[in-house]
């Protein structure tokens, strides 16, 4: 049980970090890039606490795996309240530039500030295990080095998994995002935890380039390149797949639809067509 507290101390500083940031730069929306790295900060150093426990926990402090998808799903729930519009999800970035919504630079420093939040995030959790406040902490302090990868799967099989559970990801997104946030932020949430458990044995599906590089990156098993392509083409593939599905074209790269048929809203009276002929 002082384990858990430990933990539960360690994502409240966290927290309270990021909201911090969020406070003080809310006057200033040109700053948002440091939003991002707040945001991304925030998840990926919860999300590596949360897997310390998933590793380690389960036997050196007898917390199962209920205890592990709950805190799971807390973390993504307080993430989602806490950060608002800041996603720390380099996919999500591209996706609002895709969709004409965001220009290149700003798009651009967005997702290496979401980067370096990320780092950052590895560096603080590498410190907080080397305290070794709890033996489970002891433990992963000792393991941090050779620590277990997330990709479970061939290459092939693990770039599917991840196109696959973005894909399905961003299209309950595309069809929230105009919801209350209510409404949006715990469903996100449950779909996230999810799909998250259910591909464990896969790739844990972070859908999250900067999440992914934060969490398993650094583990032996694969190289950096091929990591990349499971958790950075793949996310990106799935996105670009579900915003085509979604509006039936990418508007950054062609406008014309490819999928679906626009119907114009207006129709001109026949009664107008025969007074033009007559004309």
């Amino acid at each position: 049980m002082s384990g858990l507290n430990a933990s539960l101390g360690y994502f409240v500083a966290v927290v309270i970090f990021a909201a911090s940031v969020r406070t003080l730069l809310r006057k200033w929306p040109q700053l948002s890039f440091i939003l991002e790295f707040a945001s991304s900060f925030m998840l990926v150093a919860c999300w590596l606490e949360v897997q310390t426990i998933i590793e380690v926990g389960q036997w050196a402090g007898g917390l199962g795996p209920d205890v592990t998808v709950t805190m799971l799903f807390v973390v993504l729930l307080t993430h989602g309240v806490i950060c608002g519009g800041a996603s720390g999800n380099p996919s999500l970035v591209v996706l609002r530039f895709l969709q004409l919504e965001a220009k290149t630079l700003p798009t651009l420093l967005v997702v290496v500030a979401q980067l370096l939040g990320a780092h950052l995030a590895l560096l603080v959790a590498g410190y907080y295990w080397s305290l070794e406040l709890t033996d489970m902490h002891m433990i992963k302090n000792l393991m941090a080095r050779e620590c277990s990868t997330s990709l479970l799967v061939s290459l092939p099989q693990g770039f599917f998994t991840e196109c696959v559970c973005t894909l399905i990801f961003h299209l309950v997104h595309l069809n929230l995002r105009r919801r209350s946030a209510l409404i949006r932020v715990p469903v996100i949430a449950v779909l996230l935890t999810f799909l998250s458990h259910t591909a464990r044995g896969f790739t844990s599906a972070y859908m999250n380039p900067s999440l992914a590089y934060g969490l398993t990156f650094h583990c032996p098993g694969f190289t950096f390149t091929q990591y990349a392509v499971v958790y950075w083409l793949g996310p990106l593939t799935g996105m670009t797949l579900a915003l085509l599905l979604y509006m039936g074209h990418i508007p950054r790269i062609f406008a014309k639809n490819l999928l679906y048929f626009q119907k114009t809203r207006f129709r001109v009276p026949k009664g107008d067509k025969g007074e033009k002929k007559k004309m």
